[in-house]
């Protein structure tokens, strides 16, 4: 990517879809939803807000206050932050489940295939069981993972399943950059921002965290996922930072 372009992160992320693609891991509709985040992107200055800053301290807090954490993992995540996936993974030493939308079962096992290939092994991809509530592929989950989660992180999600997820009980934290998605209104705690710079950021965070446990509850305690998506549109709404 030529560097002084000004576009060059939005197109460095547009090729690594384009080559998931050709490896089986994303679908061309996953090329819609990333366009479709990426105008939310571009309203938020292409930069972690504070309230995005703020949900990403408290999503740390309760990953750190989890008994069973487990991150789900689609085909744009999957192409666009692998190793950055990992990394959160072992820093939280939980695992990685696949759960797909589209596409038939090989390309689940293309994807735990690619993760392998890094050193990460990644659940999902062989026995699954059905989660309650829902009709799509994404009701397949894994009996030592997502169900038996207590805490899902959910980058890149649909609806639906965030709602089954909150029906099972489940804690959920959403990555959504548009505030106003019903992901990012029925999850627990939405992260307002692009999952490239989200999932780093909360690995950072936890690790930061690490050291402060006695003020985990206390984090989690005075936030306030609506009132965080609220100052989350209103940054949309004005173009800017104010």
């Amino acid at each position: 990517m030529p560097k002084p372009h000004p576009r060059q992160e939005s197109l460095r992320q547009r090729h690594l879809l384009q080559e998931g693609i050709r490896k089986g891991i994303t679908t061309p509709t996953g090329l819609i939803a990333f366009g479709r985040g990426e105008a939310f992107d571009y309203l938020l200055g292409e930069k972690t807000t504070p309230p995005a800053k703020k949900a990403i301290e408290t999503a740390a807090a309760r990953l750190l206050l989890a008994s069973r954490p487990v991150i789900s993992v689609n085909g744009n995540t999957a192409a666009l932050c692998p190793r950055e996936l990992i990394a959160l993974s072992n820093e939280l030493n939980c695992p990685l489940e696949v759960n797909l939308f589209y596409g038939p079962a090989s390309r689940r096992k293309k994807i735990s295939a690619f993760f392998q290939k890094r050193g990460k092994k990644i659940l999902g991809a062989q026995k699954t069981v059905p989660l309650p509530g829902l009709s799509s592929l994404r009701a397949n989950v894994d009996p030592n993972g997502i169900l038996k989660a207590d805490t899902v992180l959910v980058p890149l999600e649909d609806g639906d399943r965030t709602q089954a997820l909150k029906k099972a009980r489940k804690f959920v934290i959403a990555i959504d950059l548009n505030p106003l998605s019903r992901t990012a209104r029925t999850a627990d705690i939405s992260i307002v921002d692009n999952v490239v710079r989200a999932i780093p950021a909360l690995t950072r965070q936890i690790r930061k965290m690490k050291k402060q446990r006695t003020a985990l509850q206390k984090t989690l305690n005075a936030f306030s996922n609506s009132r965080n998506l609220k100052e989350s549109e209103q940054i949309i709404r004005k173009g800017k930072l104010s």
